[in-house]
């Protein structure tokens, strides 16, 4: 489990819940602080793990000296990580306790390099996310895997992992990374992730303003993108 968290003191306990609930039994937990600097996230994630430390194998809590960004963040707990494949989620987010054993084996047998379910948003706004089958051609007008999914450490290493861009869009490069590469990931047709949506999430803030620039770049890094 790679635990991505930065100034979310109010709702890194939720999402350490969800994570703890998971019927599959042996987990590894990584949270990275990227130098949260407004609120006391790293104490509220601290106390959670001791307190819970017994239901993991492994548990590890690491800051960056200096914010990096959210990439560097996911590329940090997978470079750590001695279990095989890593579960990516932000710290304002929760999965259902079945997520992980449904997601588990076709990526354990390496048939897959990775495997997502549908989103289920809930706070400021309620619905169901976009995910669906893994298609090339879906992801040419923009993207529908959300970051939270289970991915292969190796195909995460092939990859050349989670690259920062200004402003978001690091999971729209990195599963377009995937497809460069000829990877494969599989949709799980269940809603097993839940996405919060809060003024402070990227869905609101960051990626909306930057989408044209965005659009540029991810063009650029990924030719055969058809943003309009």
């Amino acid at each position: 489990m790679a635990v991505s968290l930065f100034n979310y003191a109010q709702f890194i306990a939720e999402c350490l819940d969800s994570i703890a609930s998971q019927t599959h039994q042996s987990l590894e937990l990584i949270v990275v602080d990227d130098n949260s600097q407004r609120d006391n996230s790293v104490d509220v994630a601290l106390g959670w793990m001791q307190q819970n430390s017994d239901r993991f194998d492994r548990i590890s809590l690491l800051r960056h000296r200096r914010n990096q960004g959210l990439a560097e963040a996911r590329n940090t707990a997978f470079e750590v990580a001695r279990t095989d494949p890593v579960f990516v989620i932000d710290a304002d987010n929760q999965i259902y306790p079945r997520a992980l054993s449904r997601l588990l084996e076709p990526v354990r047998h390496r048939e897959f390099d990775a495997a997502y379910t549908q989103l289920e948003f809930f706070g400021n706004q309620s619905g169901l996310g976009y995910a669906d089958i893994w298609s090339k051609g879906s992801f040419r007008t923009g993207n529908y895997v959300d970051a939270m999914a289970l991915i292969s450490k190796r195909s995460w290493m092939q990859a050349g992992g989670y690259s920062h861009l200004e402003g978001g869009w690091e999971d729209f490069d990195f599963w377009c990374k995937f497809v460069d590469r000829g990877m494969r990931a599989i949709y799980i047709p269940e809603i097993l992730c839940r996405y919060r949506v809060h003024g402070a999430s990227m869905l609101r803030t960051d990626t909306i303003v930057a989408t044209d620039r965005l659009k540029i770049e991810l063009t650029m890094r990924h030719p055969w993108l058809q943003l309009k």
